[in-house]
């Protein structure tokens, strides 16, 4: 049966429409808690309209682009949608970046604005401004006379300006740039439209089922699409969505537990973490009916299930897709990505996209049959943009299999990126962090097996001759310059790089020979436990 918030006009499909919608429709219903604050349906358009006034107050217009850095705050989520009702573009920054990211991810962008909590201002610290767009700094948790960063003035966050009347944005026009990591280049920044931000929310509903009654909770970042999609569903279908500020382990059922959530997205790192932790009557005192669990394996779903009561549904998405590929709760089996769901095409194909036959691994190939429910390109990168969607056809870089009966079933990446702790990595980023060392003459980064069920980061590298190289001081050297989870677990140093007789790297032959007795490993700290 068609639900009503899958009906829309494609008109209708835009930030402004589906915040008057839910406005119109469900009123006085709960809408969202983060932190202390809490919103009725009834509130997300307003507090849209005035944040959209301060930005147009600081100079923001149409098409311009706002950079955010933050931890889970309403102030990201206000931004966010300041920027949709007003036109303009919203950059979301993961909060890991260090200078050289958070410095390319600004100048590519283009961005004029950058909303950043205090906690992360010492990052900029090596960013040259100058080398950007940016015109003026919002602090938040700052000081009402913060001066200027470099360059660019800095000042505390503004109070919510005028009410801005919602600007007439189509479904086409990008509302944010989501930056996803680079394979065999630099991350790229995924156009994203207002129709394709709402087919997240409808397919995600589709799948998990979701009801007027739920309670959503997610403790993703929002500057992932994830936890962001998590919004457009509760704001669909009209119930209620909590965000918090971070996932936790050893609380993360008490959490549940206390918020009264019905419904949990969990990345498939997190399940062995969650199943890792003693067994305690929190894992059963819950009201959590179902789980979105994209890259669980089946026996740890499984386990998860016997334990908590939670049947975690698998499936398949990408920051420039949606999510298109699912199974439910009445699935005639798992252990696999699922089925295409309605609205979609998939084909399994060869180097040439031709598609090959049930059964044989091929690259999947992904079309929507919407207007814009797919990323529009890459901001920027035109070529990489017709890469991707040559042939009409986007282009996952993912190696599948199409089963008998239908259901696609992940084989491995194409291509050259690592996914650790629901992170997705970029192996030419953390090369170049290792390639910028003067004791380093060649290095490659590359995935190895995870008893986490993904990756784990290794490079190989070279040090040139007359060099000596302290493999704990590199990891150091790494540890200021990149994000935590993308520092290599593992390195081995080898006389040379296995290669082609043109010079390119082999890394097949690297993740082939994976980790020995000889590769050295850096100490794990463990992560102190939110609270």
């Amino acid at each position: 049966m068609t639900m009503l918030y899958e009906g829309l006009p494609p008109a209708q499909r835009t930030v402004p429409q589906m915040l008057l919608r839910q406005a119109a429709m469900y009123a006085d219903r709960a809408l969202l808690t983060l932190g202390t604050t809490r919103w009725t349906h009834a509130d997300a358009a307003p507090r849209a309209a005035q944040r959209a006034g301060a930005l147009r107050a600081a100079g923001v217009g149409r098409g311009d682009r706002v950079a955010i850095m933050s931890s889970n705050r309403v102030e990201v989520l206000e931004t966010f949608l300041g920027c949709g009702w007003s036109g303009a573009v919203a950059v979301p920054i993961n909060t890991a970046s260090r200078g050289p990211q958070i410095e390319y991810f600004l100048a590519n962008s283009q961005a004029r604005l950058l909303v950043i909590e205090a906690q992360y201002l010492d990052r900029l610290a090596t960013v040259d401004l100058g080398k950007t767009s940016l015109q003026q700094i919002w602090v938040l948790d700052g000081s009402d006379a913060v001066g200027a960063i470099g360059e660019v003035p800095a000042s505390a966050w503004p109070s919510e300006g005028p009410a801005l009347e919602a600007e007439a944005v189509g479904p086409g026009d990008t509302l944010a740039i989501l930056y996803t990591s680079g394979t065999t280049g630099p991350s790229k920044g995924v156009l994203c439209p207002h129709a394709h931000y709402y087919w997240w929310g409808v397919n995600t509903l589709r799948v998990l089922g979701v009801r007027q009654d739920d309670v959503l909770c997610t403790t993703l970042p929002l500057f992932h699409i994830n936890a962001l999609n998590t919004y457009a569903q509760a704001a669909l279908i009209g119930c209620e969505v909590v965000f918090e500020q971070k996932f936790s382990a050893s609380g993360f059922w008490t959490s549940m537990g206390a918020c009264g959530a019905t419904v949990v997205y969990l990345l498939g790192a997190m399940v062995p973490i969650l199943l890792a932790q003693p067994e305690g009557p929190a894992e059963q005192a819950h009201r959590v009916r179902i789980g979105l669990g994209p890259g669980v394996p089946a026996e740890a779903s499984a386990a998860f299930r016997a334990r908590t009561g939670v049947q975690l549904l698998e499936g398949y998405g990408s920051t420039e897709t949606s999510f298109v590929i699912g199974t439910a709760l009445d699935s005639p089996r798992r252990g696999v990505m699922g089925w295409i769901l309605p609205g979609f095409e998939a084909r399994v194909a060869d180097e040439d996209d031709v598609e090959v036959a049930v059964g044989q691994a091929g690259e999947l190939l992904l079309r929507a049959q919407e207007p814009y429910a797919f990323a529009s390109g890459y901001f920027n990168m035109p070529e990489k943009t017709v890469e991707a969607w040559r042939n009409l056809w986007f282009h996952t870089g993912d190696r599948v299999l199409r089963e008998a009966d239908g259901a696609f079933r992940f084989v491995d990446r194409i291509k050259d990126a690592i996914r650790r702790r629901g992170e997705n990595i970029s192996s030419y980023e953390v090369e170049q962090v290792l390639s910028s060392h003067p004791a380093v003459a060649a290095v490659a980064v590359y995935p190895v097996g995870s008893d986490l069920a993904e990756d784990e980061v290794m490079a190989a590298l070279v040090v040139r001759p007359g060099q000596s190289l302290s493999l704990p001081d590199l990891a150091v050297w790494c540890e200021s310059r990149l994000p935590h989870f993308a520092v290599p677990r593992y390195i081995d140093v080898l006389e040379d790089l296995p290669r082609t007789e043109n010079g390119k790297i082999q890394k097949y032959k690297l993740r082939e020979r994976g980790v020995s007795a000889l590769t050295w490993e850096r100490p794990q700290v463990p992560r102190k436990p939110s609270v």
